[in-house]
């Protein structure tokens, strides 16, 4: 009995794995999508000002180079993808956090721009470490 579960187990877990992978018409079409959502994103910044609608630009760009990222570790999944969408996404963060410095000065600028490198620091460090 506890054999025939196990093989059981162990089908249900081959044919998901399958069932799970992405075809390329499926590809294309989440593909488009997140073109979609870029284009709708970048819409939405137009309705603002100054370095409001900056920020939201660099968010709208992140948002749409992590989608692209996830997509391809999802369509053809391997470290190298998965290392791809850690880094888009620390880029990202410091791109927005770098915008988002801007709107200060002096030194309260300053101390946010260490901020945001350090961060990047700290992400890039963690990418890396991927790679063993």
């Amino acid at each position: 009995m506890k054999k025939q579960l196990l093989a059981i187990a162990l089908v249900s877990m081959f044919a998901a794995g399958h069932a799970s992978a992405m075809t390329q018409d499926e590809y294309k079409v989440a593909k488009e999508r997140i073109e979609a959502d870029h284009k709708v994103d970048k819409t939405k910044c137009d309705t603002l000002e100054g370095n409001a609608k900056d920020v939201c630009n660099k968010q709208a760009d992140g948002k749409q180079k992590i989608a692209k990222a996830e997509l391809e570790n999802q369509y053809k999944p391997s470290a190298s993808h998965a290392r791809n969408v850690e880094q888009q996404k620390v880029e990202t963060a410091y791109d927005v956090a770098m915008e988002k410095c801007e709107d200060q000065k002096g030194d309260a600028k300053n101390a946010c721009e260490k901020q945001a490198k350090a961060d990047q620091a700290q992400g890039k460090a963690h990418v890396n470490a991927m790679k063993m």
